[in-house]
């Protein structure tokens, strides 16, 4: 009788009409896209839908625990029943999927290789929250915030810049993961930090006389009760002739933290000095240590190439709302000879991933732009060569439990940032990360936007959108002292 289930599964899956063609063994590999070869993905993840290089007619088989899909194609691109797939990778968590690829050439059916996909365990955060925006430099009309659920393929609209009057909205930003406490920035048109905490929706005007600028790159304290912010006086220039299309530079830049209670902000002179330039705050999961990045105040754009930032953190008591007197340095740029940035740490506490690069704080457009991890606990790094490219890897963020992060690859054609998903085991050592599924096969290379900030959060951001947008447009902004 224990038998009999297993066959009963297989029996639903492949049924009599599924015989599988006289195949000839051949020895090369096939390619295929999105390359999902030997990737790690987790258990709850939506169908891994994939195309074949060459369009012909063609098989693919996934082989789990005692169950199979087979998805037959006339073209080479394979779309993978959601429900089988829910139940294949249910029966197969903490295993391997093999994956045959059979196509038919002339007359004649070939079988290639087979592959594996390890499906572990942990799950990740059921939602990725990101930023549509055409690749531009400085023009742009359409852009907007959506959520999208990675245990299958909806995807819904936070808010659309046609909404508000297209305008600029970015910096979206969530506390621990948590969809009911985020805050987003809104530029030009309805400018403000708009705050959103269990339902309730405040705008904020943030520019004091005190800040170089209305504030900018947001992380949050794990209370909730503070968000940190860098000001930064930010301009853009082009090259002429440079494999780096852009670059992006501050002329000044400070950390600060606001007080969400108080509506106070609060810094501290190592924070906020006119030797130094600190920017890309991140608390540590307890709140008690301050991340930044900061480097000395030079004359720009003329030393454009020469100023590299250093990962360095600071005490912070958020009882009495004081800073410590020492800074710890973390990454040496003088001594490393390149640039940190984008500091964050596992919510365990483990780990800090950030992005190093030659030069500068702003590396989204630098091809030689890679991650980095920091083991807290041996102080050992690791340069992930296993997760970088030969083009730019850049902003990054956990899943709750640590065991996953999503970051910004502009592999594949150097141009459009795409979000791609990794595993980390409980030792650091990480997965080879695979590209966001999506239900189309050609999506990506029919999309002509790119995808900035992704962000992973434990469930749905429910908000009212009509209210959000009347807010916008004609809320009174809270004025911070």
């Amino acid at each position: 009788m224990k038998y009999l289930y297993p066959l009963l599964w297989l029996f639903v899956f492949l049924s009599c009409n599924d015989v599988l063609p006289d195949a000839e063994e051949t020895e090369g590999e096939i390619e295929i896209f999105p390359d999902y070869k030997e990737v790690a993905v987790p258990c709850n993840i939506a169908p891994l839908n994939f195309k074949l290089k060459e369009p012909c007619e063609a098989i693919a088989l996934f082989s789990g625990k005692d169950l199979q899909i087979r998805v037959d194609s006339d073209n080479g691109s394979f779309q993978i029943p959601e429900k089988k797939w829910r139940r294949l990778l249910d029966a197969s968590a903490g295993g391997k999927l093999t994956v045959g690829i059979y196509i038919r050439k002339e007359d004649r059916w070939l079988r290639y290789p087979s592959f594996s996909i390890q499906v572990v365990e942990d799950k990740i955060d059921s939602y990725l929250v990101y930023r549509r925006i055409a690749p531009g430099y400085r023009m742009w009309n359409r852009m907007g915030i959506y959520q999208r659920c990675l245990e299958d393929f909806t995807e819904e609209t936070f808010l659309d810049n046609k909404l508000t009057n297209n305008n600029c909205m970015n910096c979206h930003s969530f506390c621990m993961q948590n969809p009911d406490r985020m805050l987003f920035h809104q530029r030009a048109l309805h400018a403000g930090t708009y705050l959103l905490k269990d339902g309730h929706i405040e705008k904020l005007a943030t520019k004091t006389e005190r800040t170089i600028s209305a504030l900018v790159y947001p992380a949050w304290h794990p209370s909730g009760r503070y968000v940190a912010f860098s000001t930064n006086d930010t301009k853009q220039d082009f090259h002429l002739s440079d494999a780096n299309r852009v670059e992006v530079f501050d002329n000044r830049s400070d950390v600060v933290v606001y007080d969400v209670e108080k509506h106070e902000i609060i810094t501290a002179p190592h924070l906020s000095s006119e030797e130094n330039m600190e920017t890309f705050p991140a608390f540590s999961p307890d709140g008690r240590r301050l991340y930044f990045c900061s480097a000395p105040a030079c004359q720009m754009p003329e030393s454009y190439r020469e100023i590299r930032y250093n990962l360095q953190s600071i005490a912070f008591d958020p009882e009495k709302r004081s800073f410590g007197q020492k800074i710890d340095t973390l990454y040496n740029a003088n001594k490393e000879r390149r640039s940190a940035k984008f500091p964050r740490v596992s919510p365990d506490g483990r780990f800090l991933m950030y992005t190093v690069s030659d030069y500068g704080n702003f590396s989204i457009w630098h091809k030689d732009a890679d991650l980095r991890l920091l083991d807290m606990l041996t102080c050992q790094t690791d340069s992930l060569l296993q997760v970088n490219s030969d083009d730019v890897e850049s902003y990054h963020s956990w899943s709750s439990n640590s065991r996953w992060f999503v970051f910004n690859s502009r592999r594949g054609d150097g141009l459009y940032t795409r979000p791609y998903i990794c595993y980390l085991d409980a030792n650091g050592v990480p997965g080879k990360p695979f590209l966001l599924p999506q239900k189309e096969t050609d999506y990506y290379e029919r999309s002509l936007f790119s995808f900035n900030i992704p962000e992973l959060i434990r469930g749905k951001i429910k908000v009212d959108t009509y209210k959000l947008i009347d807010i916008s447009k004609y809320g009174e902004a809270v004025r911070l002292k």
